[in-house]
């Protein structure tokens, strides 16, 4: 990071630069051998091709004199007089900068240091604040050559500049619906699940219909000529069949588990109550929110500018051109790394101190007085002890999580070249694979954190009891609580579904001049990563809960000598959930013993 700051130029990408080494919009420090760099170019914040219509790319590099300009010419200029004239009353100088506005009609060699007749009008566009052409055939092959030979990094990094605005909005979108899912968490009813999962059911299905709506309009526009058309229009059939078949696996999931309902919201009404033993709880996630917003911040800046890392380097004319660093611009990969391993620590610490607050409040004997600051507590203990078992937690999905992006660019290069489909299937197939393992290692993961602020214990070890804990005493109330778990998910579903909705409609508009997939992407997960920071408190209360239940149980026996630290409504529900599962278990032998020739009497 440090080196990259130190390296890389920002600005150059955020605002554009002139051919002589000149950030547009800034003020500049001159480059050595470099006569016209060096300018205070505050009032000229527009990027002017002075060839716009025969863009040529020559060694990597652009053949036509770039200039920061105050405004971009709005109308066509077919003479040096109509330019020169632009340049006073405007205030907008369209030739080099070392010639005078007065000199644009008087030197015989004008035509050289000034753009070339006619000029065609322009509108300035939020893509590197460049000057783009408005007629017809301009416009293509300007486009065609200034965005096609800008390398996949440049266009992604692009895409989310000129989108930031959008982006933003549709980041603090996520965190309003977030807020609302925990709030309806917090009071819920079966009422509400139902309602609740109908506008699951709808808005997946609505996000479903609209991706495959903007692929069939992609497809059939006859005026697609330009990469990043063709890069938004794959990557739309790609979402719209990763949309359709998590629809059809939810949507069967919540048919299968319908009759669960009314104990689930028992449950999640068990798990309220021990939040409102702490209820500061629901305000853990701002924090977590807080962070993570500033460490993304930080990790964009980063990434912007390992984009721009270069040297400048004087050319013939004056003119400047900066070479690219081969190794650092090929970080980016160990900085994703990063990305994922910090964001799954900063998840990890919430996950930890809510474990600890609700192992303090449950292993307290007297329920009607409370203990004094349980968060604070928790967090203390979590930074004193409890550091390196968070940071394990959060590398092993780490680890996992990198073979699954290695298989997923091999099945991309695979189906790129058309190799065989049992090559494709196979990798699919271990994407498949690693996907499950991450889920199991989550669930490991939450578990090992709730046992290690039990029994102060390390990751490995705490890891070892949740496992034989919840083998031991899966039988009570597990397939209600995983199906509270599912409940929760489909929160984080509804959120992500309504984010990406905003975000196909607002992207839709600049769908020419962006590389919009990668920033949808990023948005769709950072609306998860949000979701996941507010609603995890219910999850992780829920394990939290169950794990705690297991080990109240094999230490107390509900004796006066050793009663169990369950309040009694807890242990009513685990009574009830205990009955039916026993009623189901002799529905199922029954329906066995119908084979036999004949009924034993009981």
């Amino acid at each position: 990071m440090g080196y990259s700051v130190a390296a890389g130029a920002t600005g150059r990408l955020l605002f554009g630069y002139d051919s002589f080494g000149n950030v547009c919009g800034k003020k500049n420090s001159p480059v050595e051998g470099a006569p016209l760099s060096g300018q205070d170019m505050t009032q000229k914040k527009h990027v002017f091709f002075m060839n716009s219509c025969n863009l040529e790319v020559k060694d990597v590099r652009l053949s036509s004199t770039v200039l920061c300009v105050s405004s971009c010419p709005e109308e066509q200029l077919d003479t040096l007089e109509e330019v020169q004239l632009f340049a006073n009353t405007s205030g907008s100088f369209l030739c080099v900068y070392n010639l005078n506005s007065f000199n644009y009609t008087q030197i015989p060699n004008a035509d050289l240091l000034c753009p070339r007749l006619p000029v065609p009008p322009s509108k300035s566009f939020p893509l590197f604040n460049r000057c783009i052409p408005q007629t017809p055939e301009c416009y293509s092959l300007f486009a065609s050559v200034l965005i096609n030979d800008v390398d996949s990094l440049h266009r992604i990094l692009s895409g989310i500049m000129s989108g930031r605005d959008t982006v933003l909005g549709l980041c603090i979108l996520a965190f309003a619906l977030s807020l609302a899912m925990m709030f309806t968490f917090r009071f819920i009813t079966t009422l509400l699940v139902h309602i609740f999962i109908a506008l699951i059911v709808l808005g997946l299905l609505f996000v479903c219909g609209v991706l495959w709506w903007l692929y069939y309009d992609y497809a059939n526009d006859l005026s697609i000529e330009l990469d990043t058309e063709r890069e938004n229009m794959k990557c739309l059939l790609g979402f719209a069949i990763v949309s359709t078949v998590i629809t059809a696996v939810l949507l069967i999931l919540i048919y299968v588990l319908r009759k669960r309902i009314k104990l689930t919201v028992e449950l999640l009404q068990v798990t309220n109550k021990a939040i409102s033993s702490s209820p500061f709880l629901l305000f853990q996630p701002l924090w977590t929110f807080a962070i993570l917003i500033f460490f993304w911040v930080l990790w964009v800046a980063v990434l912007l500018s390992l984009g721009t890392a270069g040297a400048a380097q004087v050319i013939e004319g004056g003119q400047v051109e900066y070479k690219p660093l081969s190794g650092i611009r090929y970080m980016w990969w160990y900085h994703l790394i990063g990305l994922i391993w910090t964001s799954e620590f900063i998840l990890a610490c919430q996950q930890m101190t809510v474990a600890g607050t609700v192992v303090t409040c449950y292993f307290n004997r007297n329920k009607s007085d409370p203990p004094d600051r349980p968060i604070l507590s928790s967090l203390s203990i979590l930074f004193c002890y409890h550091q390196g078992t968070v940071v394990k937690g959060s590398f092993l999905i780490t680890v996992v999580r990198i073979p699954r992006a290695v298989l997923m660019y091999v099945y991309n290069t695979l189906k790129q070249k058309q190799d065989s489909a049992l090559s494709r299937c196979v990798s699919q197939c271990c994407c498949c694979c690693f996907w499950c393992l991450d889920k199991c290692f989550r669930h490991l993961n939450q578990n090992a954190y709730t046992t290690t602020a039990i029994n102060g214990t390390d990751f490995c070890t705490s890891a070892k009891d949740a496992l034989k804990l919840l083998s031991k005493n899966s039988s009570h109330f597990a397939s209600v609580n995983c199906f509270g778990d599912f409940i929760i998910f489909l929160g984080k579903v509804l959120v992500v579904c309504f984010t990406v909705f905003g975000g196909l409609m607002a992207f839709n508009y600049h769908r020419v001049l962006q590389v919009w997939a990668i920033p949808l992407l990023l948005v769709a997960f950072f609306a998860y990563l949000v979701a996941h920071s507010f609603l995890s408190v219910f999850e992780t209360v829920l394990d939290a809960l169950f794990l705690c239940f297991a080990v109240d149980l094999e230490t107390n026996d509900g004796s006066s000598e050793k009663p169990y630290f369950m309040d009694q409504e807890f242990l009513n529900f685990v009574k009830r959930i205990n009955k039916l599962n026993t009623r189901a278990q002799r529905n199922k032998n029954s329906l066995t013993s119908e084979e036999g020739t004949e009924l034993r009497p009981l």
